[in-house]
């Protein structure tokens, strides 16, 4: 008995020592988990921060503000405003208070920018921009770091950013963008960039808020242009050789040409880097405005389907080593100006160049009608239509008037919505009615509000006509006209859009339906077209609520659904003063000869309206990526368009007479994956003898010029400033 009680309390002793031990044993294992799950996982994860801006590389950094070098482009503080000279100081430079804003919601879509890894140690060394995502630790102390001046900018640039929108809803990728890795040699005319090892990501949601497609990672190479490199180039091997649109024409991979144009704007893998040859049969300058509104030279535009188009038209004729175009002669029987006048009288509040200013000419078949709107002071925008084989879109560039080339299937035009005052298509065959009227769908989105839609054509169809009606009618369009004209034998159909939404609430038969809420009407960048109709706007800051002022009082108002009316008056006399003071006066440009112009990133249209008096039109072009500012520009009586400039732009070679780019590298340097392509782009859309007037910062103009030069271009003048400067250069007529 002694002996098993001694047993059973040695028993009883042993117990809680071997619990302890067990314990013991787990917490080892335990703290050796947590040690070897520290060592293997990946400090990066520490630190996410999300970029949503490009403030880092649209303006100038001042030499007061330093920049911590982590190794990315995302996280860089943000620069100053650019200057050109000290009378300027005082000016409100409206290209720099929009380029700088850290949340731009496009089109119903968010850009969202997230920049690559890093760890934390590099982290709480760089300076975040203010609304990103950060720990609060460095967010205190990169407030410390920031100066009295630094202060006060982010104050006034965090009002402003209640007040942006961006354009962008673009719904898919092009190919064009798809790689980023650039790694070419400078015998094909490609160049050589330096790697740095820096990426980033872009996130790109639809407009329904969802991703569009995975993230896709960009690797940028070093500066936008290096400036040890070297350039050589050779001429592009395309079928459509001198009349080359990269983003158009077809080419099949095995170098049999199936088709003339694209059935969709679809763009090269990687940005051509070729120049368009000059026409075989010699180019020569072209004819100076006015003067190239009667005449132009036959061989700049040749092409043996124009000379086969001549033979059954009569508003242009062959004469010599010109093709002319005979006033008043036009597709209509007794003339283009009988035809505009049968036009008023049927609808007595069409005032051409009062009541409508800016017009839409779809399919660009007879120039004469652009031509007389435009001794009327109404501004016409044709569009070159991809099954357009006779190159009249060409022959309407040579002469001097707005023209784009753009595809018109599935996907939207580059235009924002409710800006035309009227759309107009003579001779029109366009199947209006097919595919759930889809095209006319896309015809009521970018019409204003009350805007008129006229149609002509010399043969009715009776199915056709019954189709239209039932459709018009169905989308609330109001028939004002339909008449034959006796004299020029055209039937005449002039329709208006509504201007409020209560009759759409009218309908017996819903279709097509009402686009939902979330549908952004100014959605345009690869978008495709929707079958259903947007509702009309009534909101006070929405634009279209109310028709503008008549011409040319409308290019001095500002509407009342602007929100800051401040920056556009602003901008209109920053332009205005830049434009008087330099640009007219100092740069030896002959001005009477320039007539097609393009402002490569425009803001309010203040460049456009400080040229109005020199009888010039710019085309407008406001980047994807930019606030959304193209409505405004609209409502003024200017012409403008969305546009990638990564892509090759819709028009053909030799378009324009003067380029103005202003901070546009500096703006574009984290999207492109060879910005040196834009140049090329340039040097395709620019005139031999034409004019680039380029403004940037001077690390970036340095090496533009060796660029330039290696395209013989000339150099006329520089002038820099405070770490920003002003190139105007002239392209030769040098090809290799």
């Amino acid at each position: 008995m002694a002996i098993a009680r001694l047993a059973r309390l040695g028993r009883q002793a042993k117990r809680p020592y071997g619990l302890c031990v067990k314990m013991a044993a787990v917490a080892i294992l335990g703290l050796c988990f947590i040690f070897v799950w520290s060592m293997f996982s990946s400090p990066a994860n520490s630190v996410t921060t999300q970029r949503e801006s490009f403030d880092d590389i649209s303006e100038p950094t001042s030499a007061t503000t330093k920049v911590s070098d982590s190794g990315t482009q995302s996280v860089k503080k943000k620069p100053k405003k650019h200057e050109i000279s000290k009378e300027e100081d005082k000016k409100v430079d409206l290209a720099s208070d929009l380029d700088q804003k850290e949340e731009k919601q496009a089109n119903g879509t968010v850009h969202k920018h997230e920049s690559g890894k890093k760890n934390s140690k590099e982290a709480s060394n760089v300076k975040k921009e203010k609304d990103s995502v950060k720990s609060s630790n460095e967010e205190s102390k990169e407030k410390n770091e920031k100066s009295e001046e630094d202060d006060v900018k982010e104050k006034e640039e965090e009002q402003e950013e209640e007040q942006v929108v961006v354009v962008d809803g673009k719904e898919e990728e092009s190919e064009s963008e798809s790689e980023v890795n650039v790694d070419t040699e400078g015998g094909d005319g490609d160049l050589v960039q330096a790697v740095n090892g820096e990426e980033a990501v872009e996130k790109v949601e639809d407009e329904s808020g969802g991703s569009s497609g995975k993230g896709k990672k960009r690797k940028f190479k070093g500066p936008v242009f290096d400036p040890k490199a070297h350039y050589s180039w050779k001429l592009c091997s395309t079928r459509s050789k001198q009349n080359y649109i990269p983003c158009i024409d077809f080419e099949s991979s095995s170098g049999k040409l199936l088709s003339y144009r694209h059935r969709e704007r679809s763009c090269p893998r990687t940005p051509p880097m070729c120049l368009v040859p000059l026409p075989h049969a010699g180019y020569g300058p072209p004819m100076p405005w006015p003067e190239s509104k009667l005449k132009i030279l036959y061989k700049n535009v040749a092409h043996p389907k124009l000379a086969a188009y001549m033979k059954k038209h009569n508003w242009l004729v062959d004469y010599g080593e010109y093709l002319t175009f005979p006033q008043n002669q036009s597709e209509f029987k007794g003339g283009v100006l009988h035809y505009l006048e049968s036009i008023e009288e049927m609808v007595p509040d069409i005032e051409w160049g009062k009541n409508i200013r800016v017009v839409l000419d779809i399919g660009c078949t007879d120039s004469s009608f652009v031509a007389s709107l435009l001794d009327k002071e109404v501004l016409t925008l044709s569009l070159g239509l991809k099954d357009d084989l006779v190159d009249l879109a060409q022959v309407a560039l040579e002469r001097g008037f707005p023209t784009v080339v753009s595809p018109f299937a599935t996907r939207r035009l580059p235009f924002p919505s409710g800006i035309f005052d009227a759309i107009h298509c003579g001779g029109c065959s366009i199947p209006w009615h097919s595919n759930g009227g889809k095209l006319l769908l896309e015809m009521n989105r970018i019409l204003r509000p009350s805007g008129y839609f006229i149609l002509s054509t010399k043969y009715d169809s009776i199915e056709e006509e019954e189709a239209m009606t039932t459709l018009t009618a169905s989308i609330c369009w109001n028939i004002l006209a339909h008449k034959t004209d006796e004299v020029s034998d055209v039937g005449v159909r002039i329709y208006q859009k509504p201007e409020s939404n209560d009759i759409y609430e009218l309908r017996r038969k819903k279709n097509p339906p009402l686009c939902k809420e979330h549908e952004n009407p100014d959605a345009a960048w690869y978008v495709s077209m929707k079958t259903c109709l947007h509702t009309i706007p009534s909101a006070i800051e929405q634009h279209g609520t109310e028709w503008p002022e008549e011409w040319p009082k409308r290019l001095e108002t500002y509407p009342d659904w602007l929100n800051d009316k401040e920056k556009l008056i602003a901008d209109t006399k920053h332009w205005k003063a830049i434009t008087d003071k330099t640009y007219l006066a100092g740069m030896g440009i002959d001005w009477s000869s320039i007539r097609n112009v393009m402002d490569m990133k425009a803001i309010y249209g203040g460049f456009a309206a400080a040229l109005a008096h020199q009888k010039i039109w710019v085309m407008n072009v406001i980047p994807v990526h930019a606030p959304d500012t193209l409505p405004i520009i609209y409502e003024r009586g200017l012409l403008g368009i969305y546009h990638d400039w990564c892509e090759a732009f819709g028009t053909y070679p030799r378009s324009y007479d003067l380029l103005h780019a202003d901070h546009l590298f500096s703006r574009l340097k984290n999207r492109c994956k060879q910005p040196v392509s834009i140049v090329v782009e340039m040097d395709r859309i620019l005139r031999p003898g034409g004019w680039a007037i380029i403004r940037d910062k001077v690390e970036i103009l340095d090496p533009l010029e060796g660029i330039l030069r290696s395209l013989h271009w000339e150099i006329r003048m520089t002038y820099a400033q405070d770490k920003e400067g002003i190139m105007c250069a002239q392209k030769t007529m040098w090809r290799p």
